[in-house]
């Protein structure tokens, strides 16, 4: 089967979870099949889109790994072949010049409602034969009676009267075509055969049939995904958690990690919760979309992500996280990549993002005489039988050679010579190496630290 989808955002902000999953869902479908991914900036709102919201969401694009085929396409470079299709409806009877102002139209809606009919322009210039003038539109020739049926992949058969319609402009006076023209002559002049896209257009597609059909073009396969909704199934807020895609990859999210969350906010196979690409790639037809909204569950995104993060190799773990731990002010510049890979080995199993990681690393990062002391677990572990445990120990390791398997040998030893329990020692050694009641296992800890830095945590404390 032939497959050509696109993904077309508005440069009016940045790219929201909600255009992320469409497109993903787009590529997808297109990867599937082997088919054609494209991408179409609709920058006609010349007034809210900007080249920063542009160069955002292609950056954004780019992370999350959706590549489109052929080129960028801009809206606002291709006005004249708009106003060519135009003209074909215009010569071939199927669109007409309109040169009634928006205040007789508004008149015509209010006059409809008054009496209780549906609020829509009349077709007073219908059969007039006017031409092009001053302040004059074009509409389009809609037909008189008959419905608009379409077989939607999501939501399955949509029927729509023609009475709900009305002639609805295709060019505006200003010789701009209007937002449902330019679509039809893009997704034709592109080859789409398969638009999915959020079911807040399902009002437009039967007007864009009707264009379709007038200019006597074959008419795309539609599906409209819902909306994505909050835990309290309210449309979906930053209150929610809902954020632009460039706030997640800088918060440290890992783009497999996101895609894959959303592709299951409204798809499944069977109750398979994590995928890779390729097996996303390869399961996803089109079908098993789900016609109710789904709720967006932060907490299950960063157990996504989690997962993810455990799943990678430490050495592209550690790439990934440096610039963060930069960015969090920790200088890791003489921290070769083994060393890196340590610390990611030691907190990844703790942190849901590579931010959250970078982060976790500050204690094993920050010199002896810096490191901050919760004050709980000071008062509590450092006691005066802790400080001597501290002491003692300092004299020991010092005595050690500095691998994992030597100090933990040399810590059980001292343990069990003193006829003591793990409980009476590793509580004030692990707050004097940490500064609180946390972290990866102590050997692991003292061989990261190194000799002269695990020396001073113990003298420190003990003092």
């Amino acid at each position: 089967m032939n497959v050509v989808t696109r993904f077309a955002p508005s440069p009016t902000g940045h790219l929201h979870i909600g255009g992320a999953r469409t497109a993903i869902f787009c590529w997808l479908l297109a990867r599937h099949y082997g088919g054609q991914f494209h991408l179409r900036i609709e920058d006609t709102d010349l007034l809210r889109s900007k080249q920063e919201y542009t160069d955002s969401i292609l950056a954004s694009m780019r992370w999350l790994g959706l590549d489109w085929d052929g080129p960028l396409n801009y809206q606002t470079q291709r006005t004249a072949l708009y106003n060519q299709y135009v003209d074909r409806l215009l010569e071939s009877g199927h669109a007409y010049w309109c040169s009634c102002t928006p205040e007789e139209v508004e008149a015509m809606r209010e006059k409809a409602r008054a009496q209780g009919l549906k609020p829509r322009y009349n077709g007073c210039c219908r059969e007039r034969n006017l031409g092009p003038g001053e302040g004059r539109c074009v509409r389009l020739k809609a037909p008189l009676a008959g419905k608009v049926v379409f077989d939607d992949l999501v939501k399955g058969t949509i029927a729509v009267d023609v009475n709900e319609l009305d002639d609805m402009v295709i060019r505006r006076a200003d010789g701009m075509p209007t937002y449902n023209m330019a679509v039809v002559v893009d997704d034709h002049e592109m080859g789409i055969t398969h638009v999915i896209r959020g079911d807040d257009h399902v009002s437009n597609t039967p007007r864009q049939i009707l264009i379709y059909e007038a200019l006597g073009l074959p008419v795309p396969r539609f599906g409209h995904v819902p909306m994505i909704l909050g835990p309290d199934r309210q449309k979906l807020s930053k209150r929610h958690g809902a954020r632009a895609v460039i706030e997640y990859q800088n918060d440290g999210l890992l783009p497999q990690a996101l895609v894959n969350y959303l592709v299951r906010l409204g798809w499944s196979h069977g109750d398979q919760e994590i995928f890779t690409r390729e097996e996303l790639i390869e399961y996803f037809d089109g079908s098993n979309l789900n016609p109710a909204a789904a709720a967006f569950d932060p907490a299950k995104l960063e157990w996504c992500n989690a997962h993810f993060m455990r799943e990678l190799p430490l050495a592209e773990l550690a790439g990934l996280v440096r610039p963060f731990a930069e960015q969090a002010g920790y200088d890791v510049s003489g921290l070769d990549d083994g060393r890196l890979e340590a610390l990611c080995r030691m907190f990844r199993e703790r942190a849901a993002n590579l931010k959250a990681l970078a982060e976790s690393f500050a204690p094993l990062l920050t010199p002896a005489a810096a490191l901050p002391f919760d004050e709980k677990a000071a008062a509590k572990k450092l006691t005066e039988a802790g400080k001597g445990h501290l002491a003692a120990l300092r004299e020991v390791f010092a005595a050690s050679e500095f691998t994992q398997d030597a100090l933990e040998a040399a810590l059980h030893g001292y343990i069990e010579g003193n006829g003591l329990k793990f409980k009476d020692v590793a509580p004030a050694l692990r707050t004097a190496l940490m500064g609180f009641m946390g972290g990866p296992h102590l050997p692991e800890i003292m061989a990261f630290l190194g000799k002269e830095e695990t020396l001073a945590r113990l003298a420190r404390a003990a003092a």
